[in-house]
This record gives structure tokens, sequence and C-alpha cells, in this order.
């Protein structure tokens, strides 16, 4: 590692002779109402630098030594706040606007103690705010949200390439994502439809000012979610000048330019492209995944009282094969099994904010699309129209609109908001399957649309001296896809928090809910002989009760201890008719998920205890252990309660750093995660009329979960050096993913094809087992044993104009 970074520092030390301070800049204003407030103090904590803001709200620090600083802004009659972990450069300002609170408690005198962490009325728990330095730092992260809050107690992963998010048991199609309250239902390239993973994340993370991730007590304002919600709030772009961040890593390359247009608007525009086709091609892997993405942010301030916001994200993707890699047998098994595929998707959406004398009020319209194509030939013979397997298009259209207004009166606090959503789904599905019922030819074509709606509400108040918080909401739901599901309160969800402060350190913390999600647009498409199977089938939404409640201990002004306890349950999911399971067990891997007949029917549990202990940055170390104890169940074809495909026991996740002198910073995660439960494989997977059709094993439904994989411990490293040279920043990273190469020994079949003197398949006719009943054909098949893991390495260089 030392050798690698001498030969590169080496060869740039003549360009780096000079050196520049940082400035920090931006307003503090009324949280509710937006007006300015003057003489707030600004301070760098542990420095003399500091400053008062003017009668606009505005500040300025200047001459600062670029690094890693924490802010703290106060003010009389004001909850004091502070933000951590805050990068400052040498070659841009950074901007940093704060929002105060009033507290009744400071009319009298200011009491200099910020809260180090957010906790707010409505989610006292399961809370966590992730800042941009903690994503961008993080070992094994490679600047990827969905690979950084593995690091966060309740968080399950599954295969190591791809960013599928567990969250306290649930399965991956129960997260939601904002991005500046604007929806974003896709995050991630190569998207399984029907769910939210994929290998690689879409959103640009020079982008990100934090992430406020919620693993229960959801806000009323974000509904159709069971598991988790994030909320991305994207940075402003510099008002200066045109500045600009170029990015190069192992996989991709990115620019990102950002700047002023005249003196009320600044603009954020990136656009990224992978070169993985390649480096795969380079190294003879038989797939060639190509990925694009753009994301984009434009705000205008029309005056103090209301401003207008544009968030813009889409992304393009192609994945082909690579023919000529067929020299092992895994690799030809690859080329036999998986198809082209082609994705593209986008989300616009324009936030207009209006500020009142006790509250504001926004507006939010968005149109988001989502493009899934994918075909497949048997033996790749695609000028063979009889050996057509799979020929899938399919596109999700939503069209969005929600009000909602925050208000103050008194002591109490709330919140109003409607929603509505014209949804289209157009689908023309041909696929060749063999189930337990027999083989069967899916061939149909659908275009539906639907009408969504919503109305959600919340109040809140401090009472008791203002040591306990609370919150009531409610949320109902409906559409227009079926009676079943028209009546909103039908889908009336409850919910309510609490958050009792025992002395200035230790505080109880609690939330109860009822929470509703859409069943996925495949299965509300699905259909056969000119008619929605599951319409007729009265699928309804899925419903689940959240139960969590813990304690919050903050020895010190940047560290936390946190013991929570979950229970949650649902009822109404999706249950496959084809394959006899919940459809609580899909959604990690490539493809589609939900596009076949199902009942609401299937109920499922998962519960659980959480430990996390986080220091945030201090005196150059930071560090957070998290561990997690949880069970995730749901219901087997006879109705009794089994493992669930996420149901991973214990989860423990260790990240430190260190920095050091002359900007060097060194980071360490290592996370273990006890075996998740796998399906074997039934005794008729060698069937021809299955392998012609499903191209591999299929799994024995009839004995889901019964079987569990080993444990997984992986160990991360990232090394960090950065320069703030006159007229340009540089940081270079080292990024080491699973650095002990551990992996999770796993099985699966494949052809048992002739093989020359080097174990290379020599090609030909499938070869038919000779001891098969005559009236069956079958093939020969074998087991292969996938238990050998890779290194990850990472090289990246980011520049900053």
């Amino acid at each position: 590692m030392k050798f690698i970074f001498s030969i590169i520092i080496t060869s740039i030390l003549p360009f780096l002779s000079y050196s520049q301070s940082g400035i920090i800049k931006g307003t503090v204003k009324d949280k509710l109402t937006n007006e300015a407030i003057i003489g707030a103090n600004v301070v760098l904590v542990g420095t003399e630098s500091g400053t008062s803001t003017d009668i606009d709200g505005n500040y300025i620090i200047e001459r600062i030594n670029p690094g890693i600083y924490n802010i703290q802004v106060s003010y009389l009659g004001y909850e004091t706040v502070s933000q951590y972990e805050i990068e400052i450069q040498g070659i841009r300002p950074t901007m940093l606007n704060f929002e105060l609170s009033e507290n009744a408690k400071q009319l009298d005198e200011i009491v200099v103690k910020a809260a180090s962490f957010k906790k707010t009325a409505e989610s006292p728990v399961s809370l966590r705010t992730i800042g941009v330095s903690e994503i961008k730092r993080n070992p094994g992260g490679n600047r990827d949200i969905s690979r950084v809050i593995q690091s966060l107690p309740g968080v399950t992963s599954t295969a190591s390439f791809r960013n599928d998010l567990i969250i306290r048991g649930g399965a991956p199609n129960e997260n939601r994502f904002f991005i500046d309250d604007v929806e974003v239902p896709v995050i991630n390239h190569f998207a399984t439809q029907g769910s939210s993973g994929g290998p690689a994340g879409i959103i640009n993370v020079d982008f990100i000012r934090e992430v406020d991730f919620y693993s229960g007590a959801f806000p009323v304002s974000r509904g159709n979610a069971l598991s988790s919600v994030f909320n991305f709030k994207f940075k402003d772009g510099r008002d200066d000048r045109i500045g600009a961040t170029m990015t190069a890593g192992a996989t991709d390359i990115g620019i990102t330019l950002d700047g002023p247009i005249g003196d009320k608007s600044t603009f954020l525009v990136s656009a990224r492209r992978s070169y993985l086709q390649f480096l795969f091609k380079a190294i003879g892997l038989p797939f060639l995944p190509t990925y694009n993405d753009f994301n984009a942010k434009y705000k205008y301030k029309i005056d103090k009282k209301n401003e207008i916001t544009f968030i813009g994200l889409g992304a393009i993707d192609d994945f082909s094969l690579n023919s000529e890699a067929n020299d092992t047998e895994s690799k030809q098994f690859l080329l036999d099994r998986l198809p082209v595929n082609t994705q593209w998707n986008y989300t616009n959406g324009l936030v207009y904010k209006h500020f009142g004398d006790k509250g504001f009020t926004s507006f939010i319209i968005s149109r988001n699309m989502l493009n899934n194509e994918a075909v497949k030939f048997l033996n790749n013979e695609v000028n063979n129209p009889a050996n057509l397997i799979l020929n899938y298009k399919s596109q999700e259209i939503e069209n969005k609109l929600r009000v909602e207004t925050s208000q103050k009166v008194g002591n109490w606090e709330y919140l109003l908001g409607a929603g509505y959503e014209f949804v289209k789904l157009n689908s023309s599905t041909f696929n060749k399957i063999f189930t337990g019922a027999g083989a069967e030819d899916i061939n149909f074509n659908n275009a539906i649309s639907l009408h969504k709606y919503g109305v959600f509400a919340n109040i809140s108040r401090k009472l008791l001296n203002e040591k306990l918080n609370i919150s009531f909401g409610l949320r109902v739901d409906g559409n227009s896809y079926s009676e079943d599901m028209s009546n909103p309160l039908d889908q009336f969800s409850p919910r309510v928090s609490a958050s009792y402060q025992i002395n200035d350190k230790l505080s109880l913390n609690f939330n109860a809910g009822r929470f509703y999600q859409l069943p996925p647009f495949t299965s509300l498409g699905y259909t056969a002989n000119g008619q929605l199977i599951n319409k007729a089938n009265r699928i309804e939404y899925i419903a689940a009760n959240h139960l969590v409640s813990g304690f919050e201990f903050n020895p010190s002004a940047g560290s936390r201890i946190t013991i929570e306890g979950y229970y949650k349950t649902y009822s109404n999911y999706p249950f496959l008719l084809r394959e006899n399971i919940s459809l609580a067990n899909l959604g990690g891997d490539f493809g589609v998920i939900g596009n076949e007949p199902v009942t609401s029917t299937s109920e499922g549990r998962t519960y659980g205890m959480e430990f996390l202990f986080q220091q945030r940055l201090i005196k150059g170390f930071y560090g957070i252990i998290a561990y997690t104890f949880g069970k995730s169940e749901f219901t087997n074809a006879n109705g009794q309660y089994a493992p669930s495909s996420w149901d991973s026991r214990h989860i423990l996740s260790l990240t430190a750093g260190k920095k050091f002198g002359k900007n060097w910073e060194l980071g360490v995660k290592y996370r273990y995660q006890s075996g998740l439960p796998r399906t074997p494989f039934s005794a008729d997977s060698d069937l021809a009329v299955n392998w012609d059709r499903n191209l591999g094993g299929i799994p024995d439904y009839s004995r889901i979960n019964t079987e569990r994989n080993g444990a997984f411990g992986a160990l991360d490293l990232r090394l960090d050096k950065k320069w703030f040279l006159k007229g340009w920043d540089l940081n270079l990273f080292l990024d080491l993913q699973n650095v002990t190469a551990a992996a999770v020994a796993s099985n699966f079949l494949i052809l048992d094809r002739p093989l020359d003197e080097n174990n290379k398949p020599i090609g030909g006719p499938i070869i038919v087992n000779p001891n098969a009943n005559p009236n069956e054909q079958r093939y020969l098949i074998k087991t292969i044993n996938d238990d050998g893991g890779t290194v990850l390495p990472t090289l990246g260089i980011v520049v900053s104009l």
C-alpha cells in the first residue's frame, strides 16, 4: 500500500508546492419561518475561529486551515445546533446553512449544549443521520451510501457485489428514498424490478450534504414503506464562481460542475460513465456491464419567503454477454443462464416552498419512469426464434403531487398534507418456465393505469418542563386499482412517539405504529387471458405493525450509546402461487419479482435487539460499534412460520479511523454476519424440460430455507491523502474491500459437460442421463462449490477546481 502511494506521490511532488486557506459561509434562519436570525454565534469547535450573523442572517469565517471541523451555532431563545465533521476545502468555500428551532427554556440565557445526534418528535428512535464525510471515508463503502449504512445496526447484506438493503429482517422491496422531498424509486444501476437493490448506486456522493436514515418511526409524510426511509439532502451549488470536481476509480469516471446562475440561483450537475466492460473483457469475464448516470440540482431563491428547487436523477444501463469467455464450467454456466438486459430510468421533481409567519408550506411535483428489457435465447442462438426463452419489456411511470404544511401554534407543532399519484404500467412478457406444476409458456401484454391518493397529519409538543416530547400521527391511503384498496379508511395508519429526557445525558424513547405498502407494480399488472389475475385474487395493501423502544446515552458531546428493541408483524403479504412461498423471500438477485399470480395471504414477523456505540470525529479519532441480534420469519405453504431469506441472527460491525498529520487518514471496517438461510435444489432440477426453460436448478420450495450458508466476515481498509493547493485540491485514496478474501461457501448446479485435459468445456450436445426413466429425459448435472473470495481494490483520484 505504501509502495503504491509512494510512486504516485513522488510523480506529482513538483506540482504540490502551494497551499491555500479555506472559507466557510452560509445563513442562520428560523426553521419554520425562514426569518434571518441576527447576531447568532457561529464557532468552529476546538478553535478560536468564530463570528456572528449579520442583519440578513449571513456569516462568513475565512483563513481556515483546510480539514474536518465541527460547527456550532447558538442564539438566545433557540436550541443550540451543531453540525459535525464538515469538510473545509482550500479551493472552494464550504456552504453550510443552519435552521434553528425556538426553545422556551433558553429565553433567559444561551445554553451552549448542542444535540450531537438528530432526534425528532416523530422519530425519537431508529433515526441515524449520516454526513457526507462519513460516506466518503467509509472503508469498503466506495462512495456508495447503500454500502456505508452496513456499518449501522439492523442492516443485513446479501452478496458482496450488490446493494440490497435488508433492514430489520424486511425484504429489499420495503425501502423508500427521497431527495430534497422528491421521491426517487430507483437509486441503483441494474435495479431489480419489484425491489430496490442493484450492484452500484446512482446518487453522486459529491451532491450529498447529509442523509437521514429511518429504520422505524417513519414520518407520516413518507408513505408506502415498511422497513426503511432514506431522506437525502443535497447541498446547494457554490455561489461565487463555476467549480468542478473530477473523479476516477476502479470502475468509472465522472465530473461534477456547480456554480451560480445570476444572483439568486445556483446549480449542480454531474455525469458518470463506467468502464467495467473493458476491464471485464480484458480479464475474461462472461458478462460486460456498462452504466451511465446523471444528477442535477437547481435552486432559485425568489425572495426571503419563497424558493424553488429542481431535482433530476437518471441512469442508462446495458448488460451484454462476452461469448468468448467460456474457458471454465462456471463461465459457461453464466453464459448459458444470464439474459441480455437494457434498463434506463429517471426522476425529475420540482419543490416550491413558501414560508409564512408560523411555518412553511411545500408543493412537490415529480415524474419518474423505469424502462426494463431482458432477452434470452437457449444456447444464445439469437437467430433461432424457436429458442427464445425470455422476452420482457416493461415501463413503470409515476406522476406525483404532494402538498404539506408545517406550522407552530403556541406550544403545538403540526403537519398536514395530502398526496396524489397517477400511475401507468406497460408490460410485455414472454417467458418459458418450469415449476413443480409443470411447463408453462407465459405470454401477455398489458397497459393499465391507476390513481393513488393519501392524506396525513401529525401533531406534537413538549410537556413536563420540556422533558417529555410526544407526537401523534395518522395517515390514510387508497387507490383505484380495485375496490379492495379504494377506501382509504381500510388503510388507516396511526402512530405515536414519545421521548423522555431522564437527565442531560440519558433519554427513554418509544414508537408504535401501523404502516402500509402497495404490492409491486409487477404483481398489479400480471395478466392472463386478458384478465388482471391478481385483481381477481383480491390483492391488498401489505400491512406491518411496528413497536420500537430503547435508551440513548450521550457520555460526551460527540458520542452516543443506544440500545433498541423492535418487534414487527406483517399481514396481507403477497404469496406466490407458482412457488408457494412469500414474496418477502425474494428480491436479492437480478431480474424481476412479483410478475406472477399472488394472493394476499402471507404473514410474517421480525424482532430483535440492537446496540450502537458511535464516536464522532474527536481529536482525530472516530468509530462505530454496532451489533444486532434478530430473527425474521414468514409463513410457508403450510401456514407455519419459517426463517425468511433475510434471517441473519447475528450482525457485528466495527468501524474506526484516525486522521494523521499532513492530511493522511486511515480507516478500517470489519463486518461479521451469521449465515443466511438457503433452499435446497429440487430433485427435478435435472429434467430436460426444466433446464431448457429455467437454464439452471430449481429450488425445492417445499423445504424453503431449511439449510443455511456459513458465516461471513470481511475486513475493509481505506487510506486517504489530501492536498489543498493553489488553484486546486487533490485527494488520492486506496480502498481495499474484503482484504482477507473471505467468501460464503455456496453451491449451484451446472450441466455436466465434457472437458478437455485443461478442464475446459469442449462444447457439443448436452449429455443425457442414460440411467433416467425412459419417459423422463434428464440431463447429467453436477454441483459446483463456489467458496473463493475476492479482494476488490480501488485506487481513486478526486480533483477539485
